[in-house]
């Protein structure tokens, strides 16, 4: 599997497109961004499926979060 993969993502506030580039050498990993449009937190959860050479990339709005 490559470590690094670039994804083109849309911000869930504002839907400006944003490149970024997931490292999948720590595995499955849960991180937050910040939009360079609107400046809001982007929640990106990235799960790494090594067996299957798979990453799946779920996107949400930090206010979206129910604990």
């Amino acid at each position: 599997m490559r470590e690094f993969t670039e994804k083109t993502v849309q911000c869930p506030h504002c839907g400006h497109a944003i490149r970024i580039t997931l490292d999948s050498s720590n595995g499955s990993q849960e991180f937050y961004d910040d939009c360079p449009a609107c400046c809001h937190a982007i929640h990106l959860n990235m799960m790494v499926d090594e067996q299957q050479d798979t990453i799946e990339l779920y996107i949400d709005a930090d206010d979206e979060q129910i604990f």
